[in-house]
């Protein structure tokens, strides 16, 4: 297999022959190798004609023999064979032969024998090679865990999901599908782990919602909590407990924290306004007020934001406001409430960050918003309200309040960490042996980087504080918004229906995640990553090793003898395993599950390029030499199985079934090793993934596109108007604070895509502000009318979504190059780009500028 249908020289020649001069100037029977590898002959002979070959060729000791050479179209007909191995034999028509026997072996020569690996890196792969794997025990799964002194012990958290609604794909993604694929990382590392998590249950939420269902708060917490328990066992959500905040340990924590704090001069009180209902004899949340919006007026605005333009608004500052409840006009009146004193602590708080942000310990996005709050210093915050549904005040003069939800929810993690065990401060007072990482989408980052370490240091207990920190950006549904009440996206208990094996929602979420920017959730990306690179890539290699080891090795590894090329597969293998490990440690998971399937690819061109199912067919050593290769592919199989678990739980228990993995290699090694010995018997293989249509892919997007029958864009001008200068106002205040570039370019890039999507004469209206020029006249915009389409057959909403497609794929790409990808992965993702620019209309095309590698300005 060292060669194709040779018609010109390669480079790659060369460097097999670089390959082959010391191993067999050693071998003093030459002419006898020779002739029992007389492909090799053949070879020798085809690139012989070269002066810089013929003479290493004599060096060599070879003489052509006289007989007549192997032809080149008995060499087509060897080389000719299924890339797959086939337990049948199918009649190819002559066509498809002709086809494949024009297809070299040099394409998998170039793309995995010429990517480079340094000698050290060879070296060590060869040395950790011959150690074999070294096995490591397990941390044992009892309950209820405790921290082991001396040992590294995660305490991880994911942001508590409100239970008033149900999560959509972004809250998932957000915060407890990345901290279940960490979680599970750490415990394959066999360090002890212990991840809580549980429903945030107080606030006027609550309330809200139970008054719409006619429930009461409890019976909506029991309700919704229930909810998200199957919904996250649906995903596969390894939770060692999943509790709630609507409990006694609640109470007593938070009030003991409150006194602490209190005690120990951490708080201020207040007088504040606020509307009081006479009628129901209560002061109204934000949530229980509704009247005109004092900026827009609409007459529908809630008491803490505007629908219609979007602008945030304090209760009192609505006209001829209402109470939700009773309809009643309600009046102001002040009411005292006991603060926070956050600039007393405020020192406290910035040394934490800047030790964080030195460490890496806070990701980008999570800097750049504590660096926002303290750059513009810290206020007193509110942590008292005026409701019924909450955690009781302790205090006497506070008696007829609960506590504010942000200083109340955080403290959540305490006491359900408390109902899981009753000695929870061995985890939560111990910051010498406990490392506590916690996930969250990036608006709830000021309240655990900020408020919730200020209250534990005010209360001055010995707290386990905050080590690790990722807060990341938004998923949007097919370049808008989840929406529940415009059915827009897809919410958790809804992906059972789709009858889409959670493993495959899990996959692309974890690809898609976040972590720099916004991304997008499409039913074609799901679809391309499910057939491309799950079925194409990952499922192909699994299959096909494991298929030709039972058919031809009746299911028992052979032995492995290892060649030159094997021991470049296995040192190239071993730089994306370090990449793995590498990217899960910054907690960069989609770099990390890239690297899965970089290593899959290779998997695929190793086979490719051996060709086990022709040697198979050959001599005996030929044989021998196919079940080396397949050997070597099933551990590959086996590495494999290990690092798609934090990702793929499912696939990857039902692969190790595949090849029967012994329990005791199933966590990770440092480097690629024989995981499976020679003798092993392997389990009945099965594809483990089946093909998306595209038939499927459209009736999924027609049954989640929403009311307005589109995926997604603004329709409502007006709105889209208010959405747009809420953008604005964002970008100036990043830009006043001095915020993280990248974080401003962004949110600016937000805000293009949001202009883009405005009618064509408020564009122009827009340029001719910009430019200085008086803006030409246009008549008004109904409220309610489409944004005017871009072409006769392309809607809006459809260009602004592919338009942040592209620009979401381009982010990507310039990512991978800069991070140094393997080039295969990402001229892959080049062309992706390119196939998503090619569906914008002609007017919207990049123009050429007839020089290379610049654009008009």
């Amino acid at each position: 297999s060292l060669f194709g249908d040779i018609e010109t020289l390669r480079p790659t020649y060369m460097i097999l022959l670089s390959k082959l001069c010391p191993t067999l100037r050693s071998l003093k029977a030459g002419k006898s190798f020779y002739s029992q590898y007389p492909r090799v002959a053949f070879w020798f002979e085809r690139v012989s004609g070269d002066k810089t070959v013929a003479a290493a060729v004599k060096e060599l000791g070879y003489t052509p023999p006289k007989s007549a050479p192997i032809k080149t179209a008995e060499v087509a007909k060897v080389t000719a064979k299924s890339n797959q191995p086939q337990p049948k034999k199918t009649q190819q028509k002559p066509q498809q032969q002709k086809k494949e026997a024009k297809k070299p072996i040099a394409d998998a020569v170039e793309t995995f024998l010429q990517v480079s690996v340094s000698a050290e890196q060879k070296t060590s792969a060869l040395q950790h090679w011959a150690e074999g794997y070294i096995t490591k025990a397990a941390q044992p799964d009892v309950h209820p865990k405790v921290p082991i002194p001396g040992q590294k012990n995660n305490l991880i958290t994911s942001a508590l999901p409100y239970v008033n609604n149900v999560p959509h794909l972004g809250n998932i993604i957000g915060a407890v599908l990345s901290g279940d694929c960490y979680a599970r990382y750490c415990r394959l590392k066999g360090e002890n782990t212990l991840y809580i998590c549980g429903t945030d249950e107080y606030g006027t939420a609550t309330e809200t919602k139970a008054l719409a269902e006619g429930l009461t708060p409890q019976q909506i917490c029991d309700k919704y909590n229930k909810l998200h328990a199957q919904i996250y066992q649906w995903f596969n959500i390894s939770f060692d407990y999943f509790g709630r905040t609507t409990t006694a340990q609640q109470t007593e924590i938070a009030q003991d924290i409150f006194w602490k704090v209190h005690n120990n001069g951490y708080t201020v009180e207040q007088t504040v306004e606020q509307l009081f209902c006479n009628k129901c004899q209560k002061f109204l949340a934000d949530r229980f007020v509704e009247g005109t919006c004092p900026f827009c007026g609409f007459e529908d605005a809630r008491g803490d934001q505007c629908d219609k333009c979007s602008k945030l608004i304090n209760p009192v500052e609505l006209k001829d406001p209402k109470c939700k409840v009773c309809s009643a006009s309600p009046t102001i009146k002040t009411s005292k409430h006991l603060f926070l004193d956050l600039p007393k602590i405020e020192d406290q708080i910035a040394e934490l960050s800047r030790e964080r942000e030195a460490t890496r310990c806070y990701n980008p996005t999570a800097c750049a918003i504590t660096n926002s709050w303290l750059k513009t210093g810290l206020k007193p915050r509110c942590i008292t309200r005026d409701l019924k549904w909450g955690t009781p005040v302790p205090h006497p003069d506070y008696r007829d309040k609960v506590f504010y939800v942000w200083f109340d929810a955080p403290i959540g993690y305490i006491s359900i960490t408390a109902n899981y065990m009753k000695e929870w401060e061995r985890w939560w007072k111990n910051p010498q042996d406990v490392t506590l990482t916690q996930f969250m989408a990036k608006d709830n980052v000021p309240f655990h980087t900020v408020v919730f370490p200020a209250s534990l240091m005010a209360a001055n207990d010995n707290y386990t504080m905050v080590s690790v920190l990722d807060g990341i950006e938004y998923l949007q549904y097919e370049g808008t918004k989840f929406s529940k009440s415009r059915g827009t996206g897809v919410f958790g208990d809804q992906c059972i229906d789709t009858n889409i094996p959670c493993d495959i929602f899990r996959c692309y979420l974890l690809l898609n995640r976040p972590e720099t920017s916004d991304t997008n959730f499409t039913w074609d990306g799901l679809a391309q990553t499910n057939n491309n690179i799950l079925l194409n890539n990952l499922g192909n290699f699994t299959l096909r090793a494991l298929t030709f080891c039972r058919n031809s090795f009746s299911s028992t590894i052979p032995k492995i003898t290892l060649t030159p090329e094997d021991e470049h597969c296995i040192a190239l293998v071993n730089t994306h395993l370090t990449s793995y490990y590498r990217h899960f440690e910054g907690r960069a998971f989609s770099r990390a599950f890239e690297c899965v399937f970089s290593i899959s690819k290779v998997g695929n061109q190793y086979l490719q390029y051996n060709q086990p199912w022709v040697l198979a067919k050959g001599s005996e050593v030929e044989r021998a030499r196919a079940g080396s290769v397949i050997a070597l592919a099933s551990n590959l199989a086996a590495l494999l199985s290990v690092i798609l678990s934090p990702f793929m739980p499912t696939i990857s228990k039902i692969l190790q079934e595949q090849l029967a993995l012994p329990d005791d290699r199933k966590l990770f090694s440092e480097a690629f090793v024989p995981l499976l010995k020679s003798g092993h018997k392997i389990g009945n293989p099965f594809p483990l993934f089946s093909k998306i249509e595209d038939a499927r892919v459209e009736e999924l997007r027609a049954k989640f596109c929403g009311t307005d029958g589109s995926s997604g864009g603004v329709t409502d001008v007006a709105a889209l108007q208010g959405e747009i200068e809420k953008q604005g106002n964002k970008v100036r205040e990043l830009k006043a604070a001095k915020g993280d570039p990248a974080l401003i370019k962004s949110e600016v890039a937000k805000l293009l895509e949001l202009k883009k999507k405005l009618p064509a004469e408020l564009q122009q209206q827009q340029q001719g502000k910009k430019k200085g020029k008086p803006a030409t006249p246009a008549a008004p915009a109904k409220t309610t009318a489409p944004a005017t389409p871009a072409t006769p057959t392309t809607p809006a909403g459809d260009i602004a979504a592919l338009q942040k497609e592209i620009e979401l794929q381009g982010t990507k790409v310039r990512e991978l190059k800069a991070g140094g990808a393997d080039k295969a992965v990402i001229d892959a993702e080049v062309q992706v780009l390119l196939a998503l620019k090619a569906k914008l209309p002609a007017e919207l095309q990049p123009k050429p500028t007839g020089k290379k590698g610049k654009k008009k300005k």
